[in-house]
């Protein structure tokens, strides 16, 4: 082209130049990318996890924190766990640039869910008619299935922080069980209706606020370190630690929690011994990890008994302080009701002054029959079927054995206060579950495929999936 002129290119300030420039690879991500907004959801979920296992309610109230009783702004009603989860929620949401269509994935891959969330709303509903505190729903049902969404739409390195986590927290309330038993002080106070302070309780809270909650969550996560699927035998430090967090039940004096500990115990000994009559191999280290653990066991009960910890739970065992009647007085309690009463539930004041009248300090000692009171006989089948729901979207998600936690936390709910009254117990087993007892990824399977000979191998992984 003899008439094109070439006319120079002006250089800006902004061009790029490789001699002062660094490569494009070594810039730090910018925060479009999603990285930063990702890890501001494991720290949100990681202080409504941290919040779970260190503040409870009790030590709200010791704090002069309105959150169960009257008084108080809106903003003392929440439990702080729930105001990080909402965070963390909300920046989930807002991560990739479209709400609406993360909303959209999300309910369309947890469709179990949605029932348990329709109850819950029409709970809401109920509450807000009869004019019952509306957070208590939030705390005890909502949170749960909340920091399930949550913690699913983590990637396992995401995770991975949380389980630490869950980890510590679990084990701090243990050592400060321990400490409050041996030296005869109370962090938190055990707190009865009307705001008394208990004294005569020997048994331990640590930062759960209650013995046998303390005891509850203690034993779920015994049993998911239990439970847990492994593909090779755990590290040696781990025995003792799991004699200790075993033996701890007893400083928390959890009854319930203790025998069904045992007997999940005992069935994983049977199952193996079963799996080693049968013929299956074992290696080595499993076969001195067993042998070490029984041992550990041996040497351990008799420091229990000088501790004197077994005197008080044969103690605990031979007289309940007054929780058989507790129950009784839980189902005679019901006939007090009118027909509408037992259909749509009753006022505060109503079952305020009918827990009181049965001498019901504590609470009613079943999730049902507590239900029905405060919300009625159709709202309690509901949410009823919405639990069933949500432990079937977290079964489903979960290790095989995760249906031994989940028969636990029944059988919780059946013989104590448990989740009925305003607290996040429900938030803290689902927490145990989710991020301890997560489905493991699928493995590749070792198939014989026909090599040459002479090629050395016999085998080769074919993929789990088909390839297209």
């Amino acid at each position: 082209m003899g008439g094109e002129v070439r006319r120079p290119i002006a250089r800006s300030s902004h061009a790029f130049d490789a001699g002062r420039m660094p490569a494009p690879a070594a810039r730090p991500p910018r925060p479009r990318d999603g990285m930063s907004i990702d890890w501001a959801v494991v720290g949100m979920t990681g202080l409504a996890i941290l919040a779970i296992g260190t503040i409870s309610p009790p030590l709200l109230t010791m704090l002069h924190v309105n959150y169960s009783s009257s008084g108080g702004n809106i903003f003392e009603k929440m439990h702080p766990a729930t105001y990080f989860a909402f965070m963390a929620f909300a920046l989930l949401l807002v991560r990739g640039g479209d709400p609406i269509g993360e909303i959209n994935r999300i309910a369309g891959s947890m469709r179990l869910l949605l029932i348990y969330l329709f109850a819950c709303v029409l709970i809401v509903f109920q509450s807000a008619a009869l004019k019952r505190p509306v957070t208590g729903v939030v705390d005890a049902f909502l949170l749960p299935a909340l920091l399930c969404v949550i913690i699913w739409n983590l990637t396992p390195p995401q995770r991975r922080p949380l389980v630490w986590l869950v980890h510590f927290v679990l084990w701090l309330n243990i050592v400060l069980g321990y400490y409050e038993f041996f030296s005869k002080r109370r962090l938190v106070p055990i707190i009865a209706a009307d705001n008394v302070i208990v004294t005569g309780d020997w048994r331990s809270t640590a930062l759960l606020g209650l013995p046998l909650v303390a005891a509850g969550v203690v034993a779920m996560y015994v049993m998911t370190l239990m439970l847990k699927p492994r593909t090779q035998s755990p590290p040696l430090y781990a025995l003792p630690l799991l004699v200790l967090a075993m033996a701890s039940l007893m400083v928390f004096g959890g009854r319930t929690a203790l025998v069904y500990t045992l007997i999940v115990l005992a069935g994983i000994v049977v199952v193996n011994l079963g799996r080693l009559l049968r013929g299956d191999r074992f290696s080595m280290t499993t076969i001195i990890v067993a042998t070490g653990f029984a041992m550990l066991v041996g040497a351990v009960i008799p420091i229990l008994f000088g501790t004197g910890m077994f005197d008080k739970m044969i103690d605990r065992f031979s007289s309940d302080n007054g929780s058989a009647g507790a129950r009784i007085a839980g189902l005679h309690l019901l006939t007090l009701l009118d027909f509408r009463e037992i259909l749509l539930g009753t006022t505060v004041s109503r079952s305020n002054a009918l827990q009181t009248m049965m001498g019901l300090d504590y609470g009613i000692e079943n999730f049902w029959i507590a239900s029905i009171v405060q919300y009625g006989l159709i709202s309690t089948a509901l949410i009823t079927i919405g639990l069933g729901f949500l432990f079937g979207e977290i079964l489903k998600r979960a290790a095989p054995s995760a249906w031994v936690s989940v028969m636990f936390l029944v059988i919780v709910a059946a013989s104590s206060v448990s989740f009925s009254s305003k607290n996040i117990i429900l938030a803290a087993y689902v927490v145990l579950i989710v991020l301890l007892l997560p489905r493991p990824a699928p493995q590749p399977r070792m198939v014989r495929s026909p090599l040459p000979a002479g090629s050395g191998r016999r085998f080769a992984y074919a993929p789990a999936a088909p390839m297209r």
